[in-house]
């Protein structure tokens, strides 16, 4: 079974306790959501949130000895506070968001995550939606794609790609996307040439920045006094949000930051799976002050 990125460290920082409740934003395959429910049992429980119907089917069947502690929904986490009063999770002990692309995804060809293997130019994690990455690739002007591909890619070569883009499409796999991208960029190394601009179409089909910016405040007025507020994230772009608002936070003294630096995987950990070792995970503790629903992120 698939062992979830930092796993040792998730379970540290969110300072699991028997009869705790839970929130897991990000299920994936279920690894941490497991974690949770053996660390809080035998009354533990926890509620766990994916956008991804295929990513809650496997983590159903994984937590499938805990069923009766267990709330596991197919929502984006942008709609946590609803959903976690809905349910009755509030003032948690522990909310845990592991963001980005999880394995599953990315082991199969047919989601469009991956770079090594032809797949379709989809990219969404709810499939049910209508925006994916064929409409991006194939039908926005040239400028709009090198914005996306700089903004959410920080690829400097970004109006190079966008221009190879335009010239190439219709594109009709993301085999065809890396090859065009890898040509336009002329660079080797450790890392592929097209991962940038995968990455940057991917944040941009799921609009995952600002679902990270509008969850976390939702998490924070969840939590119990103490209770842990737990991320990881995998590029700069999610850590500077998160960093960020835990820093105001505890500036308003309604977070305590519990480490000045990210934590991130060990030698032995990037060797296991060498997906963590872009991985930072960030942690902080609600204080006693009650946190105001009316408050205006600055």
């Amino acid at each position: 079974m698939h062992v979830p990125v930092l796993f040792t460290q998730v379970s540290a920082a969110l300072a699991v306790r028997p009869g705790g409740s839970y929130i897991d934003c990000t299920l994936g395959g279920g690894g941490h959501a497991l974690a949770i429910l053996e660390g809080s049992g035998p009354r533990g429980r926890l509620l766990g949130l994916a956008r991804d119907p295929d990513a809650l089917t496997a983590a159903q069947r994984r937590l499938e000895g805990h069923a009766d502690r267990i709330r596991l929904i197919q929502t984006s986490f942008a709609e946590l506070g609803s959903v976690a009063r809905q349910a009755q999770f509030t003032g948690v002990d522990g909310i845990l968001f592991d963001l980005g692309l999880s394995s599953l995804q990315l082991a199969d060809p047919e989601r469009g995550f991956s770079i090594q293997h032809a797949g379709p130019l989809d990219m969404r994690f709810d499939p049910s939606q209508e925006l994916d990455a064929a409409e991006i690739v194939n039908h926005w002007p040239e400028g709009d794609i090198a914005d996306l591909i700089f903004r959410f890619g920080e690829e400097p070569r970004s109006r190079a790609i966008a221009r190879a883009i335009i010239r190439r499409r219709p594109l009709r796999n993301t085999a065809e996307l890396a090859s065009t991208v890898a040509g336009a960029v002329h660079t080797r190394g450790r890392v592929h040439p097209a991962t940038r601009t995968f990455q940057a179409l991917r944040i941009a089909v799921n609009d995952e920045l600002e679902m990270v910016r509008e969850a976390l405040p939702q998490a924070l007025n969840l939590l119990r006094p103490e209770g842990r507020l737990v991320v990881i994230s995998f590029h700069s772009l999610e850590d500077r949000i998160v960093k960020n608002f835990m820093r105001e936070h505890q500036q308003l003294q309604q977070l305590k930051v519990l480490s000045k630096k990210p934590l991130t995987a060990t030698d032995e950990e990037i060797e296991a799976n060498p997906r963590s070792r872009s991985a930072k995970l960030r942690a902080a503790a609600r204080t006693q002050l009650p946190y105001s629903a009316n408050h205006q992120r600055r």
